[in-house]
């Protein structure tokens, strides 16, 4: 199960995974939730903070959880706190994002969840492109 905020993920993906679309959370909430689900047996499939893009300079975050909660983990439950804390330490920066730099951090938080699931990315932009 995908838990995004990135509606290009939403658009390319759903259909082939389970996507969790949240429009309104923002990073560090989208990091809470996978927690949340850590916590209760889900098992974490991608690390939190994969890619060098610092969670300040972002607000999109896709992160994917096991659908159904098995036995808590102590080990991923670290790693998942950890990045919530590793989240904390930077300032959130105050500015105003254009259309097109939106656009181009949905493209990598897209493009670095679909090398971790080895999907296609080329592949769910075309189909993107056709539902619009």
């Amino acid at each position: 199960m995908i838990l995004t905020n990135n509606p290009l993920v939403k658009t390319c993906m759903e259909g082939r995974y389970a996507v969790r679309f949240f429009e309104d959370l923002t990073l560090r909430e989208i990091l809470v939730k996978a927690r949340d689900m850590v916590y209760n047996g889900h098992t974490l499939y991608t690390h939190p903070l994969a890619g060098s893009v610092k969670p300040n300079e972002t607000p999109y975050k896709s992160v994917v959880v096991s659908q159904k909660s098995n036995e808590f983990s102590p080990e991923q439950a670290q790693i998942i706190a950890g990045s919530i804390e590793a989240c904390d330490k930077f300032s959130p920066r105050n500015r105003t994002l254009t259309q097109q730099v939106l656009e181009d951090f949905q493209l990598i938080d897209y493009t670095l969840l679909s090398g971790a699931l080895g999907y296609d990315a080329a592949a769910g932009l075309s189909n993107a492109t056709n539902k619009k």
